[in-house]
């Protein structure tokens, strides 16, 4: 088995009502063997054939989700983690009816970063902007064997604000740890993002896998095809990076601000 069910199904209860949102840590996510795998198969940062940039004042990261640069190992993960079988399963295991997966990995797939790399709290894009079905479940594995705590990298979940463009408080910080799952709600105002810019030696990176699910959109459900991101603590009231924020947070004009 390429996922490890006895470790999910044992942290499975801690994921309905858990603060901020739900949410639940699963480790040993993936077999052992698997995960090994799956971390030498992880590209290098500077391979300009494989990643996709976004580099600005709100996130810099690399992601890819071109399924035919996958190696044999991420290809096999990412095929199960998106087939009937495990949508269905996860579904039964966290409570969850009607999961269907995406496998067009939608800003989803390998994602990067390297010193420096940040990623300001945001909420995730609400509908699918080409299958109109309401994202609702994220899992997000950790594959960094060698990663230390000083480096930062820790995902940060904060609770709501005040304001529905602003998050409330940090409440939790998750550390990277290798072959960790950490599997969320983005429906409940799930603001998540990385408290502090990375702080990691060069040549290092942040590595991961992102998986994201799908149901069918209730009624009056926000229309959001992209990403809603909050300024950080000093970026308040820079008026660039209202309008970055603005720019990026819309399907018609979000590729302006990527790279």
């Amino acid at each position: 088995m390429i996922v490890n069910f006895d470790s999910l199904e044992a942290s499975a209860a801690r994921f309905s009502g858990a603060s901020p949102f739900d949410h639940v840590v699963v480790d040993d996510f993936f077999s052992a063997e698997h995960a090994s795998l799956l971390e030498a198969e992880f590209p290098s940062f500077d391979d300009c054939d494989v990643w996709y940039e976004y580099e600005n004042a709100i996130e810099y990261k690399r992601a890819c989700n071109n399924w035919n640069l996958f190696p044999q190992a991420t290809y096999s993960a990412f095929s199960y983690l998106n087939s009937e079988v495990f949508c269905t399963k996860i579904g039964q295991i966290l409570g969850l009816r009607g999961l269907r997966s995406d496998p067009g990995l939608n800003g989803g797939g390998w994602h990067a970063h390297a010193r420096g790399g940040k990623l300001n709290p945001h909420l995730d894009y609400n509908l699918h902007p080409k299958l109109g079905l309401q994202r609702k479940l994220n899992i997000i594995v950790y594959l960094n064997s060698n990663w230390q705590s000083e480096w930062g990298g820790q995902l940060g979940f904060w609770e709501k604000g005040d304001r529905r463009d602003r998050p409330g408080a940090l409440i939790r910080s998750i550390e990277p740890v290798f072959n960790r799952a950490v599997i969320f709600d983005t429906t409940q105002d799930s603001w998540h993002g990385l408290p502090t810019p990375l702080d990691c030696p060069d040549g290092e990176i942040r590595k991961s896998l992102a998986v994201y699910y799908l149901q069918p959109a209730p009624k009056h459900a926000d229309p959001r095809g992209k990403a809603l991101f909050a300024p950080m603590e000093d970026q308040m009231d820079d008026e660039q990076i209202i309008e970055l924020i603005r720019l990026r947070s819309d399907t018609r004009t979000a590729s302006k601000v990527y790279t």
